[in-house]
C-alpha cells in the first residue's frame, strides 16, 4: 500500500495512509466545495426581513444572486486551495481535499477560478443590479487578498472571512434594491464574527500544538483572547437581534406582524447560539456547514425559528 510522507513542522516526517482518490473530474466538482454552498442561502436574508421575499421579482433575483455567490465563492475555494495546497497536506482533515491529494492540477482550478470569478460578477451586474456586481467584486478582490497574503495577519484574517457572510447579506439587499436597517448589518457582522471565531477557536484546540504548522496565523492567538471575541460576537448578535425583532414587531406602513411571533423567534435563536458555543468549546464545530447537515438539534432549532419567522412576518 502506498503511504503519503508528511513533513512535520519540527522536521520530523508523519507517514499517513492515501487518502481517497475520485479522478480529475468528480475531484474537481468536490473543489468547488457544494457543500458550503449553503452559506450563499444568506442572499435571502434581506429579502426575509423585509417581508417580501416570496414576491416573484424577488425571489427570481434572489435565485440568481444565489447562483452568482455560487461562482465567486467557488472560484475563491479553488485559488485558495491551490495556494494552500503544501500546508493543507499537513492537516489532518484538509490533507483529502481534491487539490491537496492532487485529483486536481493547480493550472486547471486557477483557470477555472477566474472563469467562476468573471462569470459570477457578470451574471450579478448584467440579470440584477450594478451593485450586485460591485457587491460581488469586492467579495473576489477581498478573498484574492485573504489568499495572498491576509490569511497570515491575525484579527484582520477574522475580518476577511467574516465580510463573506456579511457581503452574502448584502448581496441581496443590493440585488432587490431594499435598504438594509442598522440592526440587519449590526446583527449580521457581529454574527459572522461569532461563526468565523468559533472556526478559529474549534482548529486552535483541535490542532493542539502542530496548530501553527498547518495555520499559521493560529500561533499569533490565544484560548483566552478567542474566547473574549466569541463572548462580545455572541452577546452583541443577541442583543441586537432581540431589539430587531421587537423593532419589526411594531407595525410599518401595511405591514402588521403577527403580535409576539416574531419576538418568540429569539428563543431559538439564543438557544441555538449556546449549543454552538457549548460545541465549539468542546473543539467542534470547525465547519459551520457540517453543523447545517448533520446536528439534529441545530436543525430542530433551526425549524422553529423558520416556522416563527414565517408566522410572524408573513401570516
Amino acid at each position: 500500500m502506498e503511504h503519503l510522507d508528511v513533513p512535520q513542522g519540527d522536521g520530523s516526517v508523519e507517514v499517513v495512509p492515501p487518502t481517497h482518490h475520485t479522478g480529475p473530474l468528480l475531484g474537481l466538482f468536490e473543489a468547488l466545495r457544494p457543500r458550503q454552498w449553503v452559506k450563499n442561502v444568506l442572499v435571502g436574508a434581506a429579502p426575509a426581513a423585509a417581508g417580501v421575499a416570496f414576491h416573484r421579482n424577488i425571489f427570481e433575483k434572489t435565485a440568481l444572486t444565489f447562483v452568482a455567490f455560487c461562482f465567486v465563492a467557488s472560484a475563491t475555494y479553488l485559488l485558495n486551495d491551490s495556494l494552500d495546497a503544501p500546508a493543507d497536506r499537513l492537516h489532518p482533515t484538509k490533507r483529502n481535499r481534491p487539490i491537496a491529494r492532487g485529483d486536481v492540477a493547480i493550472p486547471v482550478a486557477l483557470t477555472l477560478s477566474v472563469v467562476l470569478a468573471l462569470a459570477g460578477i457578470l451574471l450579478g451586474w448584467l440579470t440584477c443590479t450594478p451593485k450586485l456586481g460591485i457587491v460581488l467584486t469586492a467579495y473576489v478582490v477581498i478573498n484574492i487578498g485573504y489568499c495572498l497574503g491576509l490569511k497570515r495577519v491575525p484579527v484582520i484574517e477574522l475580518g476577511c472571512v467574516a465580510s463573506g457572510f456579511i457581503l452574502r447579506a448584502a448581496a441581496g439587499g443590493a440585488a432587490t434594491n431594499l435598504p438594509l436597517s442598522k440592526w440587519f448589518v449590526v446583527v449580521v457582522s457581529f454574527g459572522a464574527l461569532f461563526i468565523v471565531t468559533g472556526k478559529r477557536m474549534s482548529e486552535f484546540q483541535a490542532l493542539g500544538v502542530k496548530r501553527g504548522s498547518t495555520r499559521k496565523v493560529l500561533s499569533d492567538y490565544t484560548a483566552s483572547f478567542l474566547e473574549a471575541v466569541l463572548t462580545l460576537s455572541a452577546g452583541i448578535s443577541i442583543t441586537t437581534y432581540c431589539l430587531w425583532t421587537f423593532d419589526q414587531a411594531q407595525p410599518h406602513g401595511s405591514v402588521n406582524p403577527r403580535f409576539g411571533l416574531l419576538e418568540l423567534t429569539t428563543v431559538p435563536v439564543v438557544l441555538g447560539v449556546l449549543h454552538v458555543l457549548r460545541l465549539m468549546d468542546a473543539g467542534k464545530g470547525g465547519s459551520p456547514e457540517d453543523l447545517v447537515y448533520d446536528d439534529r438539534l441545530l436543525q430542530a432549532l433551526g425549524l422553529v425559528f423558520v416556522v416563527l419567522f414565517a408566522l410572524g412576518l408573513y401570516v
